[in-house]
């Protein structure tokens, strides 16, 4: 068999390998308008690495914090953060905005 052959036959089967092992991390956006979280209620699977976009539209600052999850990170007023969660066992894990939390609430629920 020819050298070049076996060699890109052994690329393919590399790459193919790496196609199959490699997933990709989910990404869920959250906003903060009017000091609420939109949407307040996320679902997730259990046991994944979760990546979530907060993108604050309000003017103020906001804190999302968590103890559950713990978690807390500020998001200036017009801008966005990037928190990840996960892997998580099946329940409910609470999350509310420092700065506002009597509106500002949410949760993420794990099935």
């Amino acid at each position: 068999m020819n050298i070049f052959l076996l060699l890109r036959l052994f690329v393919y089967i590399t790459l193919m390998a790496c196609t199959f092992t490699v997933s990709a991390t989910p990404i869920i956006e959250i906003e903060i308008r009017d000091h609420l979280f939109f949407p307040a209620e996320i679902h997730i699977p259990a046991d994944t690495k979760v990546k979530l976009i907060i993108i604050n539209k309000d003017p103020a600052a906001e804190e999302f914090e968590s103890y559950e999850l713990n978690r807390e990170k500020v998001i200036p007023g017009g801008s966005k953060g990037v928190i990840f969660i996960g892997p998580l066992r099946s329940g409910e894990y609470p999350f509310f905005g420092e700065f506002f939390p009597k509106t500002a609430q949410g949760r993420v629920i794990v099935k």
